[in-house]
């Protein structure tokens, strides 16, 4: 069990990427189970690539650049505490998220006076969880599920002339339900799904926005991670993951609504599981992206070592 921003807010002059990061393709396989090693503390490192080969427009076409290119690196710490004894048959938990974007290059094709990043700590995601007990079958567990309360703290480097940064500058609320279901005893499907709501942001991109504008507000938003998974051997697994996301309210400028600006992307691509022991578990998933609406589209690449302390 994991829950996980990644990435850098991208603000792109004369148009923008509203939305923050969130958990696009982060978490998968045994997504509603819990955090392997059981109660207490358990950490998890990821590593994930970004190589965004557009950015795109409310049509899906690319952007009006001679290129719209992104190759990002993000390394993450989530520390988690499993406890027990919550309500409805389920324990409760916390979990906390701090990434750091390690590598930020941007290609507009002009010098960069369009498209530029930068690199550094990002926002930080804080929630509190319930893991509800496993209802069991005959052959082990049949269904599981989690229910969290996710913060996304607007702690990381913003600057508002800066059209890649890793921090979004405001606050979001992104909670979710996370489920896995036992098709057999070797064979699962889960799924993970996030309703995203997010406060103002006081000091938007002049070039973005337009100077004198006070404050943005992105618009609400859904999105789901989805996979199945079969297990060849009591180690290793593999199967198919991805992911969805589709905001569905208008971004708000200076409290006026703006149409036109909606975001959306779909990924699918292949994953793995290594289990070292129940201590010690590898997950490594790819995506590739397609129908990407005002945000980029590309391909990512996560790998992910979860270790019970």
């Amino acid at each position: 069990m994991v829950s996980l921003i990644v990435g850098c807010s991208i603000h792109i002059k004369a148009h923008a990427v509203d939305l923050p990061v969130v958990n696009l393709g982060s978490t998968t396989f045994y997504d509603g189970a819990e955090v392997p090693g059981g109660k207490g503390w358990s950490a998890s490192l990821f590593y994930q690539n970004y190589r965004g080969r557009k950015i795109t427009d409310n049509k899906g076409h690319e952007i009006g650049l001679p290129k719209s290119s992104t190759n990002i690196d993000s390394v993450l710490m989530q520390l988690i505490y499993q406890g027990s004894g919550g309500p409805h048959d389920s324990d409760w938990g916390f979990s906390a998220v701090l990434p750091v974007v390690t590598k930020n290059l941007v290609d507009d094709g002009l010098n960069n006076t369009v498209l530029d990043g930068s690199e550094g700590l990002a926002d930080l995601n804080i929630g509190f969880y319930l893991q509800f007990k496993p209802i069991m079958g005959d052959e082990g567990p049949r269904f599981v599920h989690r229910l969290e309360a996710d913060v996304i703290a607007p702690v990381g480097d913003y600057n508002k002339h800066t059209a890649i940064n890793p921090g979004a500058n405001f606050w979001s609320f992104n909670p979710y339900w996370a489920a896995t279901f036992w098709a057999s005893s070797k064979t699962t499907i889960s799924w993970r799904l996030h309703y995203l709501w997010n406060a103002k942001n006081d000091a938007p991109s002049p070039e973005t926005y337009g100077d004198g504008v006070d404050d943005v507000q992105a618009g609400q938003a859904v999105h789901l991670n989805f996979n199945t998974l079969y297990a060849f051997t009591p180690k290793f697994s593999a199967g198919v993951n991805g992911y969805w996301l589709n905001q569905f309210t208008d971004t708000k400028v200076d409290g006026d609504s703006v149409s036109g600006r909606r975001e959306k992307v779909f990924a699918i691509g292949p994953g793995a599981m290594f289990a070292f022991s129940r201590q010690d578990v590898v997950i490594a998933n790819l995506y590739f992206e397609s129908e990407a609406r005002n945000r980029p589209e590309g391909n990512r690449f996560v790998m992910r070592w979860v270790h019970k302390l």
